[in-house]
C-alpha cells in the first residue's frame, strides 16, 4: 500500500484530508503547508520553561511532557502538522543501550559496538519497552484533532555511528572503518537496527501518527556507491516494514545533495532537502513519483523580514513545478532563532501560496 493509499485499520481518518497529508500524496491542496524540523525545542521559551531542570532523555519518557512540548509550535506558530517531540536514541535507551544524552555534546554510549560480541545490546523493541510513546501519542492526537502528527525516528545508518563511535563525530572513523573493514558485522548492526527502528514506528502509527520521518542524519558523509552497498539496503527494510500502513514516509539528511536518488529509492513517499540544493534540481536528481520537503536555510530567519521572504519566495518558485512540496527549513531550527520569525515565515507562505 502506497501513501495514497485511503487509510485502513486505525488510521486516523481526521486528518486524511489535511493540507500536509495532501501534499505528501501529491494531491492539490488549498496552499502548501509548512513545519519545521525541531519546531519544539530550544528555540521556544515555554518550552525552555516546561524542561527547566529535566534531563532529555527524562523528558522524552513522560507523556505529559511529551504531550505539551509537542503542542507548542502548533498553538503558537499555526504550523500544518507537528512532530513527535523525543530523541533518535530514545528506543537504544528502551532496550538497555547505557547511553546519556550529555549538555552541550549529545548522545553518549558508555559501551560502543566493536566487536561482534558487542551486538548482544541490541536486543528487539517491543511496545511494552515504550509504552510511554503509546501513551503520548494517545493523547496528542485527542488534542490536535485535524493536525497531523508526524512520528519520527533515527535511521540505521546514523544509529550505527553513535553506537559505533560512542558518541557524536566529525569524522566517522570507527563506522567508517568497520563498513569497509568488516563488511558482514557492519551490514548485521544495520539490519539490526532497522529492525528497532521499524518496531519504533510501528508503535507511533499503531498509536496514531499520519505520517513517519526518518531522520539519517549522518548519511551526508558517505559517497553514493557506499550509500547504496552497506547503507540503502537497512533504510529500505524500514520503509517496506511501515509500508503496508498507507502513512507517508518522509526521509531526511544533511548534505546529502549526491544521495537525493538513493534516498528516495529506499522507499521514501517524500524526499526531504536541506539547502544546499534547489528544489527544481532535487526533483531532477530525485526523479518521478515523490513529493519534497524543504528547503530554506535555518539562518536566513536571522536576517530581516524583507530578506526572508525574498529567500522564501526563491523558494516556493523553485517548488513550483513539484507534484507534491512541504515547506520545511533544510535542517532544523537554531536553538537562538527568534521563535516569532517563525511563526511570520508561516503566514508567508500560507499568505503566497493560498489557493
Amino acid at each position: 500500500m502506497s501513501a495514497n493509499a485511503t487509510p485502513t485499520g486505525q488510521q486516523p481518518t481526521a486528518t486524511y484530508d489535511s493540507a500536509f497529508l495532501k501534499a505528501c500524496r501529491r494531491e492539490p491542496v488549498p496552499h502548501t503547508p509548512v513545519w519545521f524540523m525541531r519546531q519544539a525545542g530550544r528555540s521556544l521559551p515555554e518550552y525552555r520553561k516546561v524542561r527547566e531542570g529535566i534531563p532529555m532523555l527524562e523528558s522524552c519518557m513522560r507523556p505529559d511532557l511529551v504531550t505539551e512540548i509537542t503542542l507548542q509550535p502548533v498553538r503558537r506558530h499555526n504550523v500544518d502538522a507537528a512532530i513527535y517531540f523525543s530523541d533518535i536514541v530514545v528506543p537504544l535507551k528502551a532496550i538497555g543501550v547505557d547511553l546519556d544524552i550529555k549538555p552541550g555534546v549529545g548522545p553518549v554510549v558508555e559501551r560502543p559496538i566493536r566487536s561482534r560480541a558487542d551486538l548482544a545490546q541490541l536486543r528487539d523493541l517491543t511496545p511494552e519497552d515504550v509504552s510511554y510513546v503509546t501513551e503520548a501519542i494517545g493523547l496528542l492526537t485527542a488534542e490536535l484533532g485535524e493536525t497531523p502528527l508526524i512520528g519520527f525516528a533515527g535511521a540505521p545508518f546514523t544509529l550505527a555511528s553513535y553506537l559505533v563511535e560512542g558518541g557524536p563525530s566529525r569524522t566517522y572513523e570507527n563506522a567508517k572503518a568497520m563498513m569497509y573493514g568488516d563488511p558482514r558485522l557492519w551490514a548485521d548492526l544495520l539490519d539490526r537496527l532497522a529492525d528497532i527502528t521499524a518496531a519504533f514506528l510501528k508503535v507511533q502509527i499503531e498509536a496514531g501518527a499520519s505520517a513517519v520521518q526518518l531522520f539519517d542524519s549522518w548519511a551526508g558523509a558517505l559517497a553514493p556507491a557506499d550509500y547504496r552497498r552497506s547503507v540503502l539496503p537497512a533504510s529500505a527494510k524500514v520503509f517496506r516494514a511501515v509500508e503496508a500502513y498507507g502513512v507517508p514516509r518522509i526521509h531526511f539528511g544533511v548534505g546529502t545533495g549526491e544521495l537525493l536518488g538513493l534516498m528516495g529509492e529506499a522507499g521514501a513517499d517524500v524526499v526531504g532537502v536541506d539547502w544546499r540544493v534547489p528544489l527544481d534540481e532535487a526533483t531532477r536528481r530525485v526523479g518521478p513519483g515523490k513529493a519534497l520537503q524543504g528547503n530554506l536555510d535555518p539562518t536566513v530567519l536571522f536576517a530581516p523580514q524583507e530578506a526572508v521572504e525574498t529567500k522564501t519566495r526563491e523558494v516556493l518558485d523553485a517548488a513550483a513545478g513539484l507534484e507534491g512540496h512541504v515547506f520545511n527549513l533544510g535542517h532544523g531550527v537554531l536553538p537562538s532563532t527568534d521563535p516569532d520569525a517563525l511563526t511570520r515565515l508561516v503566514e508567508y507562505v500560507h499568505s503566497q501560496t493560498a489557493r
